[in-house]
């Protein structure tokens, strides 16, 4: 683990993470919701948000008070943590929580990441809502990692896409930069992307670009592209960076020969990691990969509860 053994600073703190404080306290509420309330609002008393864990108000002692570590079960890169830290606060404010590992780090089997000391009935209670979420951005992180790995050297830069989970995105790709990518547009808003049933309304790929610039001169203009001779057209028009779609090694090196020295380009479309290398040395740009965030695996993670610290408060 690339982390300090132990870490002085905030577990629950947002610094340097980019995640507005607003979304977050949201995203947790929302999230312990789901869990113990079927997601009507979440009681403001902890306690009370506690009792409607049934399992645990009726096998556990109100006063019993312990530690759990949230451990990796598995290799990668970890994400969420502050966010995790949270919804253990949420139900448990009096916990004292110690952060052993970053976001960002790599992490080995059986290492601890967090460890938290307080009622072991919010402890349970919060379990699995922020396993879920460390989970799932550790995931993320851990196969962007991967990507980047691949690549590695060439230059090129690996970027996610729109293809996020529904409220989540946010989250999504904030594990993508903690696994060392990057972000591409956030949303529709940011960025105009162009691409064939935009061109096919407009009339053609110069017009596009034009009424873009003129209803929208602020945001950056990507047109996609899949031969040589759009890439062209693009660039005349005025585009500032093209997506290349679907193109084999072949021809993205005929792109890059032809306008790689006047626009940025990007490679998507049927990547995958064993030709993930083959595409950055082309000399593209960026490679952009729905699949960092539509169909990564959760990072297996666990609390686990140390049953010789158990002891009534």
């Amino acid at each position: 683990m690339s982390g300090n053994p132990e870490s002085t600073a905030d577990p629950t703190s947002l610094t340097g993470t980019g995640l507005d404080e607003a979304w977050v306290i949201t995203l947790v509420e929302r999230t312990l919701a789901e869990d113990l309330t079927g997601g009507t609002p979440l009681p403001a008393d902890p306690a009370a948000a506690v009792a409607l864990d049934v399992t645990s108000a009726a096998t556990i002692p109100a006063d019993q008070v312990g530690t759990a570590d949230l451990v990796a079960r598995a290799p990668g890169v970890v994400a969420g943590l502050p966010l995790a830290a949270r919804v253990i606060v949420r139900l448990a404010p009096d916990a004292t929580l110690t952060a052993v590992a970053a976001d960002g780090d790599r992490v080995g089997r059986g290492d601890v990441l967090l460890t938290v000391t307080g009622p072991v009935r919010a402890l349970l209670a919060a379990e699995r809502s922020a396993l879920n979420i460390a989970s799932r951005a550790s995931g993320i992180a851990t196969a962007t990692r991967a990507w980047v790995d691949a690549v590695a050297g060439t230059g090129a830069i690996v970027l996610d896409t729109r293809k996020t989970t529904p409220g989540l995105r946010p989250l999504e790709k904030y594990a993508v930069r903690c696994g060392g990518g990057s972000n591409k547009r956030m949303g529709l808003y940011d960025v105009a992307m162009i691409k064939d049933n935009h061109v096919a309304a407009a009339g053609s790929v110069a017009a596009a670009v034009a009424l873009v610039r003129e209803r929208a001169p602020q945001v950056a203009v990507q047109v996609e592209v899949d031969e040589v001779a759009q890439a062209r057209e693009a660039v005349d028009a005025g585009a500032d960076f093209l997506l290349c779609d679907n193109m084999t090694p072949d021809q993205l090196r005929a792109v890059v020969a032809e306008v790689g020295d006047v626009v940025e380009l990007e490679a998507t479309g049927g990547l995958t990691l064993a030709v993930a290398r083959a595409v950055a040395e082309t000399g593209v740009d960026h490679l952009s990969v729905g699949a960092l965030t539509h169909s990564a695996p959760i990072l297996d993670l666990a609390l686990d509860l140390r049953i010789s610290d158990l002891r009534q408060d």
